[in-house]
This record gives C-alpha cells, structure tokens and sequence, in this order.
C-alpha cells in the first residue's frame, strides 16, 4: 500500500486513476482563463508557490516558468512520486508529502497557494486553511479552485450526481472567511468521445456517465467554476 499522510481525504479519480485524470487536465481550460484570472489579482514571478494537492504535478512546470520557487504537497505518495519525476529537470521545483492540514512547511514561507479541487465543499477544510494562513506571507494571495454547481453543463451534471450539495452553504463559507469570488466558465476540450468518457466515468458513477455521454454532443464541455481568492 502506498504511503498515506495522515489525515488526508481520498482522491478517488486522481488516487486510483491518475492516467485517465491526466486526460482530464490537459482538457481543462484551454483558453487559460483561470491562470490570467490569478495572475491579475497577484502574479508570481520570482515568488515561491504553493501547489497544495499537486497530484502528479501537472500544474507545477507551469508556475516554474514564472517563479522563483515551487513547492508541490500532495497526500498520496506514490502520486508525489510521478510529481518528481515530471519536475526531475526542473531544479527550482520541491515536491513534498503531507496533507493540507500539516504542510510540510516553515512559517511565512509562501508567497503564492494555488489550490486546485483540492478544498471541496468548503465546510471541513477549516484546518487546511488555518495552514495556509501560516505558511503565506504578508503580501501574499491564496487562489481556490472549486466547481460551480448553479450553471453551465458540467455543474448540471454535478447537481444530478450530487443532489445535496448546497452551492449556498459553500459560498457562505467562503465569504465568512474573507474569500472574494470570481464566477468563470472554461470548459473542457477533449481530443476524443473516447477520452471524454473515460474522464466521465471516473467524475460520477458508471450509469450517470454513460448518460450524461449519451446527451452531450461533441469533444467540448462547458464547465463553471468558483474562482476564491484572498490577499493575505
């Protein structure tokens, strides 16, 4: 069995499927909304990020074009392991194993969180974030990515899978803790109906996905998602 840090909650699609959740990030955003979107409330050339989740790494080469310093953590050991492999010729990227809730982290020592579906739900992350107000320094801005389950047809499908997830409860959350909200519609662009099934079924149960597959035409989806965001 894999190494675990304590603590962590699992990650079906990425912890047991990482090949087919790497299809999903390549189809994610390819009109790179969500990194202008951060990088206009607080760029991160020279800085230190924080890729809390980082799964296999597929976001962390992207933040090494800019930054100073990367620091991938990731729950799962074995997929911290594929993240070294991705940055092996990258000297200024780290990857590390731990949870959210005890960063592997010194104090004030981040300038930048990128926090991709890594805090779902809002409610219970509490101790995640109590991390990264210690790890981010003054000055600094923490981006959470998360679903927005009120439009577009990806988050159609989530509230029929879902059917208690309170979009009002979540945004409560956030904003009690001084989050702002930027509402963005990506999408996802597949290169194959074959690679958008399998990244279907690994999203919601076999008999859902293939429903959902049976309506939806074409290799592009449109997906709404929760830009949080705060400067520290």
């Amino acid at each position: 069995m894999p190494e675990i840090a304590p603590g962590a909650v699992p990650s079906p699609n990425i912890w047991n499927t990482p090949q087919v959740y790497e299809i999903e990030n390549r189809a994610v955003d390819p009109d790179g909304l969500l990194a202008a979107a951060m990088r206009a409330k607080r760029p991160w050339t020279d800085a230190t990020v924080l890729d809390v989740g980082c799964g296999t790494g597929f976001h962390l080469p992207f933040f090494a074009r800019e930054a100073a310093r990367v620091i991938g953590v990731e729950p799962h050991a074995r997929l911290a392991a594929a993240a070294r492999l991705r940055v092996a010729g990258l000297p200024s990227v780290d990857v590390r194993v731990g949870a959210a809730q005890a960063l592997p982290l010194p104090d004030a020592s981040v300038d930048v969180v990128h926090a991709r579906w890594a805090y779902f739900f809002g409610p219970g992350c509490e101790p995640g974030l109590a991390e990264l107000d210690r790890v981010v320094r003054r000055g600094g801005a923490i981006f959470v990515i998360d679903n927005d389950a009120t439009r577009s047809t990806f988050g159609g499908w989530f509230r029929r899978w879902l059917t208690s997830y309170d979009p009002g409860k979540v945004e409560r959350f956030w904003t009690r803790r001084g989050f702002s909200r930027d509402p963005l519609l990506i999408r996802w662009s597949f290169a194959s109906r074959d690679d958008l099934a399998a990244v279907l079924r690994i999203e919601f149960p076999a008999e859902l996905a293939d429903r959902f597959l049976a309506e939806h035409d074409g290799l592009d989806v449109d997906y709404a998602v929760n830009l949080w965001w705060r400067h520290t």
